[in-house]
């Protein structure tokens, strides 16, 4: 047994996930994800059972690992009750531990994503909030909704809500005091850990790139290189 593999025996994910694969490509035939991405699911939990460590390190720096949209779809079809789900959980947050995740495209995502979600979470008490969407960042979501983002008090207060306010009410501010336990909660379970873990390796990826932690951030969001999805060609 691999030490890498002793690792991941210690998430409790990876044990209600991990048992007896029979490799019968259920949880391959179900995945969102597979119909999509070249993502197989079985061969993940393949992989893993058979305990190789060279094999994990590799799925541990693949782009693979973040195909997964965590539906749990392989959990309600496998005969065995694996859960290639919890699996991917499980390796995900082995990677971040040990800083390999800054070797995929999709990996290094993990740092803008913390930034702005952990950061309006302890700072604003809202995993997205108005107050710091960018339409710059998505211009997918329309010249509308940027109007909308520009009137954000009138408009969201003709919807009934409490933008900033305070007391009750969707969007409000939320206290002082509830942003400390939010932020205690994360103290006491490891995530204040988790996000210098990621902000320490990303910034050293960031500086092998050549660029500053905020470029590194924007170009992780933003870019994303052929080769990901099915509809792709193999030459691409």
């Amino acid at each position: 047994m691999g030490k890498l593999y002793e690792e991941l025996c210690k998430d409790y994910r990876f044990k209600e996930g991990m048992h007896t694969c029979i490799n019968c490509g259920t949880c391959t035939a179900i995945c969102p994800a597979a119909e999509f991405y070249r993502y197989d699911p079985r061969k993940i939990v393949d992989t893993v059972q058979r305990q190789n460590d060279e094999e994990i390190e590799a799925l541990l720096k693949s782009e693979t690992i973040w195909y997964c949209g965590e539906c749990m779809s392989c959990v309600t079809r496998c005969p065995r009750k694996n859960g290639a789900g919890l699996i991917i959980m499980a390796l995900r947050n082995l990677s971040i531990k040990l800083g390999y995740f800054t070797e995929s495209e999709k990996g290094r995502q993990i740092y803008p994503l913390t930034r702005v979600l952990t950061g309006n979470v302890l700072k604003l008490g809202y995993c997205v909030h108005p107050a710091t969407y960018k339409y710059e960042d998505h211009p997918e979501s329309g010249p509308v909704y940027e109007w909308v983002l520009n009137n954000k008090e009138e408009v969201f207060g003709r919807l009934g809500a409490n933008y900033r306010g305070q007391g009750t009410g969707i969007l409000r501010e939320i206290p002082q005091n509830d942003l400390d336990e939010l932020q205690a909660i994360f103290d006491e379970t490891g995530g204040t850990e988790r996000i210098k873990l990621v902000e320490e390796a990303s910034r050293k990826k960031a500086a092998e790139m050549g660029m500053t932690p905020d470029e590194y951030a924007s170009y992780a969001f933003t870019h994303c290189s052929r080769g990901h999805f099915n509809s792709e060609k193999e030459t691409l």
